[in-house]
């Protein structure tokens, strides 16, 4: 039987994940107990969750008292149930890495907690159980540890493999909001997600429980590290996938997306998804945009700039890392066409990111004499 026991709690009614992200069927705050002569708490959660989350810890406990609770990450919705704990636990020692002991005083004013810090390669015995510590710096703060139960072969993960959603969604769907939680949370830090893959990989791994989503096990966890491994080095997940991303005012750039949509599809594109920037959601378009091998950019000139909603989608790009890619640009303009130079302005400043010709200009409307420029945007793209 294993000593791992799970205590977290489901957040159905949270509409927006960190304020930004939507997230239609909530978030779940994982948390483990661990049973050993000495009994661990692995993380806490949300403020939002204390009281239910203590009744779970006190129902796990069934009488006892826990001596340690380990913290591997101090972003508050993992961290927000900390003086509670020590409140209802008074004799419990906080373990945690010596920069997310400095965090604690500046999210706790005023509190005091018996703390003790560990780094790389530190161990904690429980008694028949020992865990081992391991810094994962920017994964995806700066005081992240990840902790190794050598006894059942597990690894919790902090934020790592997590995902959108509550605890018992389906894993077998486990991808699709696994690749949007990750691009949007950790796609910046492909380089240390990469370096904590390779401590990862001198271990002998049979279970991951992360802080966000399922535990993965067999072939979920193999699928896992799989996706992972190809993510982290911004390689391309699915090749010859495009993503049409458009920003259109009165419907005419819209056009222009669709036609060229249906183009490269029709020339052979092994996947193509298109989405509106004004209306669909944005992290949805990062995560595409991330795994296709090649995206296309449809806007509308405003106000002598590029429409709003692109810009917006461009700079969360920037900020999350997007690199290693091929675009595509179409601008619309009813009399002074801008959008392409500024698109192109800002994706040059992105790694490795190569602006495919033609270089499409559509007025208001497309013609039957804008669709060969269309057509050979579409080739070129499809062809390479």
């Amino acid at each position: 039987m294993s000593c791992v026991k799970y205590i977290g709690v489901d957040d159905p009614d949270i509409d927006l994940f960190e304020s930004q992200y939507i997230v239609p069927e909530g978030m779940c705050y994982n948390s483990y107990l661990i049973e050993d002569q000495q009994i661990a708490i692995m993380d806490t959660v949300d403020a939002r969750k204390t009281g239910e989350w203590l009744e779970n810890v006190k129902k796990a406990l069934a009488g006892r008292t826990p001596q340690y609770l380990i913290v591997q990450h101090m972003e508050p919705d993992h961290s927000g149930s900390i003086a509670a704990l020590v409140e209802a636990y008074p004799g419990v020692t906080i373990v945690a890495s010596a920069k997310a002991i400095q965090f604690m005083g500046q999210f706790f004013e005023g509190k005091t907690f018996t703390t003790k810090a560990v780094g790389e390669g530190d161990t904690l015995s429980l008694g028949n159980n020992t865990l081992r510590f391991f810094t994962a710096p920017m994964v995806h703060w700066p005081e992240v540890i990840v902790t190794y139960l050598e006894s059942e072969k597990t690894l919790f993960s902090a934020d790592g493999f997590g995902k959108f959603g509550v605890y018992g969604a389906d894993p077998d769907d486990w991808a699709c909001e696994a690749r949007r939680y990750y691009f949007n949370i950790c796609g910046k830090y492909g380089a240390q997600v990469d370096a904590l893959l390779r401590k990862a990989s001198a271990l002998t791994i049979e279970k991951i429980c992360p802080l966000h989503g399922p535990i993965l096990e067999n072939d979920l966890l193999k699928e896992a590290i799989r996706l992972y491994s190809i993510w982290c080095k911004y390689d391309v997940e699915t090749p010859g996938g495009v993503l049409v991303a458009y920003a259109s005012i009165h419907g005419g750039t819209r056009a222009a997306a669709e036609a060229i949509a249906a183009s490269l599809s029709a020339k052979g594109a092994t996947k193509v998804a298109i989405t509106d920037l004004s209306r669909d959601d944005v992290a949805e378009a990062i995560e595409d945009a991330f795994r296709m091998e090649s995206m296309v950019l449809a806007c509308a000139t405003y106000d002598g700039g590029i429409f709003p909603p692109m810009h917006n989608f461009l700079h969360k790009l920037s900020i999350k890392g997007y690199q290693r890619r091929r675009v595509g640009l179409i601008e619309n303009g009813t009399w002074a066409p801008q959008a392409a130079r500024i698109m192109r302005e800002m994706l040059e400043k992105m790694k490795a990111v190569e602006i495919v010709e033609p270089v499409v200009t559509i007025k208001s409307r497309m013609k039957e004499a804008d669709k060969p420029q269309i057509e050979a945007l579409a080739e070129a793209i499809v062809r390479k």
